[in-house]
């Protein structure tokens, strides 16, 4: 009778081992085909920058100081982050809809003023492009040392160009507002470049800024690049002791900042209205074409 029992008890203690071990193998099996059925997650791709800076203008202030001479020193430097590629999501993995790019954060104006007298004679003719009669007009007042001034320039003119002035929507105007004696040489150089010259010049300095306005020796430096654009050294030398032309320059700067509040680089004006800062190609969009 006792080893009757004993065989029972074994004969259950088996069977309930066996039940346990099929639950265990079913679980497993059904953890497997969940994982099967369950896309594995595509890699995020990592966030890089158009080597677009903040649009940040210079820290506003007093208005400079009149330079003496054009030959103190002045740091400006640029960086451009290198883009990377964005790991491709698996073949078998459904891709989610593009997001929509957000919408352009327009500026508010930070004053506004009078266009007739902004477009009034100054002590400098003015170097502009396109249509005078073109519905809208945009003064920048910049510095050739102003890393912002050459960011918009190596990035942003040439296109706004294309887009309106070319099109006869856009008159734009560069004028002069030097916060140093570099920046004031540059623009003396600029406008010593020969007819129609004045563009092509300033491009080229806000290109090459970084290789003379942060030299050692910046009239050195800017020799080297006046020779690339057709100076010899007595034409350099003469341009840059034109005491009337520097002081024109000077004239240029100081009726900005006291008439029309010009105090950081670049300040733009369109039809009146001025922003200080960088600006993006959508950015100028966002604020000419409602005017147009």
């Amino acid at each position: 009778m006792f080893l009757s029992a004993v065989r029972s008890s074994k004969r259950l203690s088996a069977g309930v081992a066996l039940c346990a071990a099929m639950l265990v193998l079913a679980s497993c099996s059904d953890e497997k085909k969940e994982e099967q059925a369950s896309p594995a997650p595509a890699s995020p791709a990592a966030a890089t920058s158009d080597a677009t800076p903040a649009a940040t203008p210079a820290t506003p202030g007093a208005a400079p100081a009149t330079p003496a001479a054009p030959t103190a020193s002045s740091n400006a430097s640029t960086a451009a982050p290198a883009a990377s590629t964005p790991a491709p999501a698996p073949a078998a993995t459904a891709q989610a809809p593009s997001t929509p790019a957000a919408a352009v954060d327009v500026p508010k104006p930070d004053g506004e003023v009078d266009i007739a007298k902004l477009m009034a004679p100054g002590p400098l003719p003015e170097m502009a492009v396109g249509k005078a009669d073109a519905p809208v007009t945009i003064v920048e007042y910049m510095s050739m040392t102003c890393p912002h001034c050459a960011h918009f320039h190596n990035t942003t003119f040439d296109a706004v160009k294309q887009k309106y002035v070319e099109t006869g929507k856009v008159r734009f105007i560069l004028r002069e507002f030097p916060f140093d004696p570099r920046a004031a040489a540059a623009f003396m150089l600029a406008r010593c470049a020969p007819e129609g010259q004045y563009f092509p010049m300033v491009s080229m300095l806000f290109r090459q800024q970084t290789q003379w306005a942060a030299a050692e020796n910046g009239r050195e430096a800017l020799l080297q690049m006046s020779k690339l654009a057709g100076f010899t050294q007595e034409s350099f030398e003469k341009c840059l002791t034109d005491q009337k032309l520097l002081d024109d320059v000077n004239a240029v700067m100081q009726k900005g900042a006291k008439e029309f509040g010009v105090n950081a680089t670049p300040t733009f004006f369109i039809n009146g209205k001025r922003y200080s800062g960088d600006m993006s190609l959508e950015t100028i969009s966002a604020l000419v074409d409602p005017l147009l």
